[in-house]
């Protein structure tokens, strides 16, 4: 049944290619990874990750997050599973709905911590930059949710009430054709994509590390999830604490988001230093990685290096004077009458300003003696050219 001003039924929840389905929230599920891995992809490299490692860590974190989040699902919704009209045979049909972001979160967690130990990466600084990616990933997922007429809220005649179909399984018996519900996937999915805009603005601010803006990301997820939970009427495992009796998704994402706010105050009053700025971990980090407190050390040897040659005597200021046609350069480059042009022309070593470093080498070039310190100096620049 047609109602004006509210949001339509679905007209269809998928379609075939021979004797392959492909659902319509299978779709969505695959269009929320693809967002964020684009989102992440762009904030690891501007954080100075290695790009490869975006794909690895998919590799784990991905089939983790989706074992995850149906175990979740299946053990905080057990009636359809285990209840006495339950069937186990439902529970591997994660096209029918029921993913858990719980059990997602820590799962996919789990396998990206994987994936960073494998590459000497910190899991922190992954999740830091993958918090919106993920956040994004929810508020298009959410989608599937609509296309598969589940997880709605409570009758109401707002203008924009959901259209559930009325031969629907999800559709509650005890309500009239026609019924308008909230619809709980659309003030998740714009809850979120608020998120992500308050999370890349306050990242673009404050340059969160350590992984204070995933915290952040669990809090503003868990505060909007308990009012939007309150307001669902499917299936659920009901707890009571405290004489209070809850859905155990309320419970759960209370207790998150207290411990989401205490780690994130936690973290902001530890000291900020280039090391915990590192996107990698101590001593992983590659030869030159800006984020590496190693490569300063590095290039301070090599700079002490640099001032000697290669038998370990310190180089002179005269050694950067490059000889000419074999004559070794024995005056300083300040000196007009002992230029290397004016030895040239005279055919002469060009004379030492008396009482100069270089007096006595000059000499000894003059007598027919050759410096084997100096010969060695010019060839090696010789070489270098």
């Amino acid at each position: 049944m047609a109602v004006p001003a509210s949001i339509p039924s679905p007209g269809w929840s998928g379609f075939s290619i021979g004797p392959l389905t492909i659902h319509a929230y299978a779709l969505c599920i695959l269009l929320g990874i693809v967002a964020a891995l684009w989102l992440t992809s762009r904030r690891w490299k501007a954080r100075g990750g290695p790009d490869e490692f975006i794909w690895d860590a998919a590799i784990w974190a991905i089939p983790f997050g989706i074992i995850g989040g149906r175990l979740y699902h299946v053990f905080s919704s057990p009636d359809a599973y285990f209840g006495p009209n339950g069937d186990l045979a439902l529970i591997p049909q994660i096209w029918r709905g029921g993913l858990g972001i719980w059990g997602a979160v820590a799962f996919g967690l789990l396998g990206a911590w994987i994936a960073c130990r494998r590459a000497g990466i910190k899991l922190p600084a992954f999740m830091d930059a993958a918090a919106p990616g993920v956040l994004l990933a929810q508020a298009i997922g959410r989608w599937g949710n609509w296309f598969n007429q589940e997880l709605f809220g409570a009758p109401t005649t707002l203008p924009w009430g959901l259209q559930v179909d009325a031969d629907s399984p999800n559709f509650p018996a005890d309500a009239a054709p026609g019924t308008l519900f909230h619809p709980t996937f659309l003030y998740e999915s714009l809850w979120n994509l608020a998120g992500v805009a308050l999370l890349l603005l306050l990242d673009k601010r404050f340059k969160f590390r350590r992984g204070m803006l995933f915290w952040l990301y669990v809090a503003f997820y868990t505060l909007g999830r308990i009012w939007i939970e309150m307001l669902r009427i499917d299936d659920a495992e009901m707890i009571t604490i405290l004489g209070i009796t809850q859905r155990l998704n309320v419970w759960t994402s209370l207790l998150l988001l207290v411990a989401a706010v205490v780690i994130f105050i936690v973290l902001a009053r530890q000291p900020r230093t280039a090391e915990t700025d590192s996107v990698y971990l101590p001593g992983r980090a590659p030869t030159g990685d800006a984020n590496s407190v190693e490569p300063a050390a590095e290039t301070a040897e090599v700079r002490q290096d640099a001032s000697t040659d290669d038998d370990g005597v310190p180089a002179s200021r005269d050694d950067a004077v490059p000889a000419s046609h074999g004559e070794a350069a024995t005056a300083s480059p300040g000196d007009a009458e002992s230029s290397p042009a004016a030895g040239e022309k005279s055919g002469e070593a060009p004379a030492a300003e008396p009482g100069s470093d270089s007096e006595q080498p000059a000499a000894a070039d003059a007598q027919g003696t050759t410096n084997p310190l100096r010969a060695e100096g010019a060839e090696n620049k010789r070489g270098q050219d």
